[in-house]
């Protein structure tokens, strides 16, 4: 029996006084629908969300979501097709993701600033036959439409559904979502779907790192993750929170990070606090000293700005993910909130959620959860993890490095559109690099494909991102490996920072390599420090190490000529 058999993580399942359960199986057969049904009937006068200064009870969402849901129908949609949505977080995105649902579909969501490529690809490769989008989206679809299968085309302003709502503007050859809505009465019984086989979700993934995949998730795949997570870690605590709290929705729901905080609040009946651009900053702060949400799921990028608006004491409970939270940005936030932050880690293939460090519930509960400094935590319940050896396929022991596999009821059905693809009996490589302590607690090391061979030497850019924040003078930064042009199939290391307003012009770049120096081995020392007034994202706020490396490359072949 390996140490990862052993589940050594399981004795960790403590919250203070409370032993967590180690096992939930048998998870309920059920489909998402169900439970948005469920909520919406037994909290039908509180509020469900708020969104551009307009709330909406359940039973006033629920009302929306099945006039919709009749209207695709009507529009020809049967069980098993796929709808695309270009929407932003808003009750546009949850109205069309659960009528879909409601109406035995597939939910295709895309990003809104994706261009017309990405959009092409993801439409096209899925068979979506209606859209949901904005407004401002229509150029792009008009110029990728004969690439997809889409028949009809729902429109909608961005501030629909607020409270400075428009007029209904008619745009030929679409359909207005609110009007298409009010044109319809409720689908009074959902479509009948099997939830361990039927797909919820059709979400592409990878875009950062190559040509993107089709993930598919079940209902079973999504309703399971969302048990798996706070109402498991926190059922102890679950009276005082369901149907009563709230929580800031601050990232982009077609993600999904974003989108499980959406099934999670349907879970518990908490009122989601919508922001539409996760970048403005202003409106965190807003919402956080007005409403004091129970929690705020952000990214680490997200913490870095609240960071310089020093906003005070609060008693919000924090979590992170998408991304790797340097330890720097952690404790400068817990120095200035008060409040330290959980970081959960996971893929849109886990939907999403495989692990979770507990440190932020401690400030609610009074006890000390399952939590160490700099790792992603222990495998969420009924989840089973492996740390191997990518040359041998062997297990690794506990402190070795290796390729992080999972396994669980999470995990998605494979690629589209074949089942299993992917997978390897059940388990799936993550792609990222990990290890684990005696006491299982996993701590991320970095993604394959951004470690960097320097002259033979193994390097994870992503230690070297966290002694770049270290410095004091640096507001961002990210390291990457480029090829060394001295050396053969050998790279180097060269950083990209963006230093706080009030250094810029006092640091150069050998002070940034004087700093690594001494906190890094000398073959880990960027080579070279490239000062910048930004640097490049993915539409979910991660440092888009992808981006920076082609950018080097297309340099490289420049000089070469």
């Amino acid at each position: 029996m390996s140490d990862y058999d052993k589940r050594p993580w399981i004795k960790k399942y403590k919250l203070g006084p409370y032993d967590l359960a180690d096992t939930m199986t048998p998870y309920p057969v059920v489909s998402l629908s169900a439970i948005f049904d469920e909520t919406a009937a037994k909290y039908a006068k509180r509020a469900a969300c708020e969104y551009l200064g307009k709330k909406y009870t359940w039973a006033e969402l629920k009302n929306l979501v099945d006039r919709l849901a009749t209207a695709l129908a009507g529009l020809g949609i049967v069980k098993g097709d796929r709808v695309a949505t270009i929407l932003p977080t808003s009750p546009q995105f949850i109205i069309s993701d659960y009528a879909i649902l409601r109406a035995g579909a597939v939910h295709v969501p895309c990003s809104p600033l994706h261009r017309s490529r990405e959009l092409a690809y993801e439409i096209g490769q899925s068979g979506a036959k209606i859209l949901i989008c904005l407004e401002e989206s229509l150029d792009l679809i008009d110029a990728i439409r004969d690439k997809t299968a889409i028949e009809h085309i729902i429109v909608t302003n961005a501030h629909d559904f607020s409270a400075e709502e428009p007029a209904a503007k008619e745009i030929f050859g679409t359909l207005q979502l609110r009007k298409v809505i009010a044109d319809h009465e409720p689908m009074r019984v959902a479509v009948s779907v099997n939830p361990k086989d039927d797909l919820a979700e059709l979400v592409f993934t990878g875009g950062a790192t190559g040509v993107p995949k089709g993930v598919m998730l079940t209902h079973y795949n999504l309703a399971t993750n969302t048990i798996q997570t706070l109402p498991w870690v926190l059922k102890p605590l679950e009276k005082g929170i369901i149907g009563k709290a709230s929580m800031l929705i601050g990232i982009p729901t077609f993600h999904s990070y974003g989108h499980w905080t959406i099934r999670v609040s349907v879970f518990w009946g908490l009122q989601m606090l919508l922001l539409p651009d996760s970048r403005d900053t202003e409106t965190i702060v807003y919402f956080l000293k007005k409403y004091r949400p129970f929690m705020a799921p952000l990214v680490p990028t997200q913490y870095m700005r609240l960071v310089e608006k020093k906003i005070g004491r609060t008693n919000t409970t924090f979590a992170s993910g998408a991304a790797p939270l340097p330890e720097k940005v952690r404790a400068d936030f817990k120095k200035e909130t008060g409040m330290p932050i959980t970081e959960a880690y996971g893929l849109t293939e886990t939907s999403p959620v495989t692990h979770f460090n507990v440190s932020s519930f401690s400030k609610i509960t009074g006890f000390m959860p399952f939590e160490k400094v700099g790792s992603i935590g222990v495998p969420v319940i009924d989840t089973d993890v492996r740390v191997v050896d990518e040359a041998t396929g062997k297990d690794l022991g506990p402190g070795e490095v290796g390729g992080l596999y999972v396994r669980g009821p999470q995990v998605m059905l494979g690629y589209w559109p074949t089942p299993g693809s992917g997978l390897t009996d059940g388990w799936l490589k993550t792609g990222d690099l990990c290890r684990m302590d005696d006491d299982g607690y996993f701590f991320l090391v970095d993604r394959d494909k951004d470690m960097v061979n320097v002259s033979g030497n193994k390097v994870y850019t992503t230690l070297v991102d966290t002694v770049l924040f270290e410095h004091a003078s640096v507001a961002s930064a990210v390291a990457i490996g480029v090829p060394d042009p001295e050396r053969d199939g050998s790279e180097r290391i060269k950083a990209f920072v963006v230093l706080k307003d009030s250094c810029k012009g006092t640091v150069t770049e050998s002070d940034i390599i004087e700093h690594c120096r001494q906190n890094l081995a000398a073959y880990a020392v960027p080579r070279s420090v490239e000062f910048r007034d930004s640097l490049p994202m993915t539409v979910t706020e991660k440092l888009f190490k992808k981006q920076l490396r082609d950018e080097e490359m297309h340099k490289q072949q420049e000089i070469k000529g």
